[in-house]
């Protein structure tokens, strides 16, 4: 039965009611330390409201967003890495190794020289056949019709690009012989770190010592750490496995029981037709070598990236990081499926500025938590260690090791808060508060405080309050207070699709799906969105205030071509570009690489619709947003 929207107003003021001294409080208070971005600003960090004017909602060919602003295409699927055009589509799997992959997700920009001159570090999230391939069938007819070299295509689509990109006069343009340039793939090696490597689950015949993978899988969203290096987060990684779990289950119990909620034997990728280590029957503990944040050097294109098993195990929307010198750093990261937690990982030692072989050892070793929401408006941190707890042999762990590849199951005997699709998670740079996007439940056994819908198919958005004011916020606590920023949906509706804010958002300032999430140089935040199209309008971009008397009132920036998302926003370090990441244009009902929805951004007749990443700047030359 779904819960009437009254109960949830009502739920969600006072919410409001219980932190609004909190919040109060917090709006005086001083500017970000070392850690958090310092600004000079005559109002409290975060109160700034957007300055532009909205955009319309709308389902169109083409992107939109208002003449005050230039938006240009930087690099496309199939483009090479120094920015030269393919000769042709449809792409073989040579080619693809080569260039810039498919559905281009987060994005990271790196300086080399300021804000006019850095690396774009680039994540590839998933293929999606019938828009890569002609055949004019089905996403169903065209997985099971893939040829081997079209798989093997599929699997050089995925991963990570890096690209250098500079800023000349008004315009972005990729740097066509920079040596940093870099394709990884689904064949890259990539090392291991922390309790699971080299354990025993993480062998298979490939790998025998279980201390090295071939390849990263559904990069999602990601992060940056202060020493210089991407953080990239697997994601759907299950959805590449096929065979039937319950041919395991009795020589792999551990393995069986842990599949179920990964999506194998979907039969989504066939990927096990040309490298049976994707077939679970073949090689069961393969899987268990994906769904970690993976660290990568982008200005060191010979280095080997690891993947970080102290951070768990699951289906990692993003890796933020939170730091202050001498302090430990803190990982967030949501686990984006129905009924899944939030975490968040602790180091053992603390972050030193300026000694980058320390630091990037950080990331091995400490502890993972889980988050617990109550329902007065605190919360805390529950540590996830082997020994603890019910994490004990008599509950089948066996060591840490264990917890962290099944912390999950680990998350749900401690009592973890079972969450809206947890997705993106970022901290606000100038106040140190964090946020994360629920991005909807239509599967739940009931409403909780946080996610207070019973069915909740537009999402929201939480705000999470660690100990102390504004610019000084102690993350290492292992207790917060919460509240809710606003809950998406139309606030002219009174049933499961309404939404509430701070204020009034007129006709197309309401947004659904919220997604990937980012603050500009005035704590500002972006939200990008994933569904909208089902509401009948693009998805985009919105920004809003998260303090004073317009906040979590969103205006409406950017909307997407029709099919397509929008993902990673990312801003130069001086607030003056955005990049954002429009991710599979076209993909609806019906649409094929025949006869596509939209031919974006090309518009011709013999290109098919592509992923791109877009620079966009003011006609000014100001700030974004402003």
């Amino acid at each position: 039965m779904t819960e009437h929207i009254s109960d949830i107003r009502q739920r969600f003021l006072s919410r409001r009611q219980l932190l609004q001294g909190v919040a109060a409080a917090s709006a005086l208070a001083t500017l970000a330390p070392a850690g958090l971005r310092a600004q000079s600003l005559s109002r409290p960090p975060g109160s700034i409201g957007p300055g532009f004017r909205e955009i319309r909602h709308d389902l169109a060919e083409g992107h939109r967003l208002n003449e005050e602003y230039r938006a240009r295409v930087l690099i496309r699927w199939g483009d090479g890495l120094g920015g030269e055009e393919p000769s042709g589509f449809p792409l073989d799997s040579r080619e693809q190794a080569q260039r810039f992959g498919y559905n281009n997700d987060f994005i990271a920009y790196v300086p080399l020289q300021g804000s006019e001159r850095g690396l774009l570090c680039v994540n590839h999230e998933y293929p999606v056949s019938q828009l890569m391939f002609p055949g004019n069938r089905t996403r169903e007819e065209e997985n099971a019709g893939l040829d081997e070299d079209r798989v093997l295509c599929e699997m050089a689509a995925v991963g990570h690009s890096v690209l250098e990109v500079r800023k000349t006069g008004a315009d972005w343009t990729v740097v066509s012989d920079s040596p940093r340039r870099r394709r990884l793939t689904a064949a890259t090696p990539i090392g291991f770190t922390g309790p699971a490597a080299g354990h025993a689950r993480m062998r298979t015949s490939g790998d025998p010592e279980g201390r090295r993978v071939l390849g990263l899988l559904s990069c999602c969203a990601g992060g940056k750490t202060p020493w210089g290096t991407v953080l990239i987060a697997e994601e759907n990684f299950g959805s590449h496995f096929t065979g039937d779990p319950q041919d395991i289950m009795d020589s792999h119990p551990k393995e069986y029981a842990g599949m179920d909620g990964f999506g194998v034997n979907r039969g989504y990728f066939g990927w096990a037709r040309v490298d049976p280590r994707f077939d679970v029957t073949r090689e069961p503990q393969e899987i268990n070598r994906f769904g970690w944040v993976v660290e990568l050097d982008p200005e060191n294109p010979d280095s080997m990236p690891v993947k970080h098993t102290a951070l768990g195990r699951f289906e990692h929307e993003g890796a933020t990081m939170a730091y202050e010198p001498g302090r430990p750093i803190v990982v967030y990261s949501g686990d984006d499926y129905e009924n899944q937690y939030l975490y968040r990982f602790v180091s053992s030692r603390p972050y030193l500025p300026d000694q980058d072989e320390h630091n990037r050892t950080l990331l091995s070793e400490g502890t993972l938590y889980c988050a617990r929401f109550r329902d007065d408006g605190r919360g805390d941190w529950l540590p996830l260690r082997f020994g603890e707890g019910p994490l004990t042999r008599a509950n089948g762990f066996d060591d840490q090791g264990d917890v962290v590849i099944d912390c999950r199951r680990a998350a749900t005997l401690l009592g973890a808060t079972p969450m809206d699709r947890p997705e993106d998670v970022e901290t606000n740079p100038a106040t140190g508060r964090i946020y994360v996007a629920l991005t909807g439940n239509e599967n739940k056994p009931g409403p909780n405080a946080a996610n207070p819908k019973s069915v909740n198919p537009a999402g929201h958005v939480l705000e999470i309050l660690p100990p102390g004011a504004d610019g000084m916020r102690d993350h290492v606590s292992d207790s917060f207070d919460w509240d809710i920023l606003f809950i998406a949906g139309d606030p002219g509706r009174d049933d499961a699709l309404a939404g509430r804010y701070g204020g009034d958002v007129g006709d197309s300032g309401w947004l659904v799906n919220p997604d990937n999430l980012a603050f500009d140089v005035h704590g500002r935040l972006w939200v990008a969105t994933d569904g909208a199209n089902d509401f009948g309008f693009a998805d985009g971009l919105w920004c809003m205030a998260t303090t004073g008397g317009s906040r979590a009132t969103p205006r409406h920036f950017f909307a997407c071509p029709r099919g397509a998302e929008l993902c990673g926003p990312e801003f130069t370090p001086d607030g003056r570009t955005l990049f954002v990441a429009v991710q599979h244009p076209a993909d609806e009902d019906g649409s094929s690489y025949d006869r596509p929805s939209t031919r974006w951004p090309d518009f011709r007749e013999d290109t098919p619709p592509r992923p791109a990443v877009m620079a966009i700047t003011h006609r000014d030359g100001g700030f974004i947003g402003d």
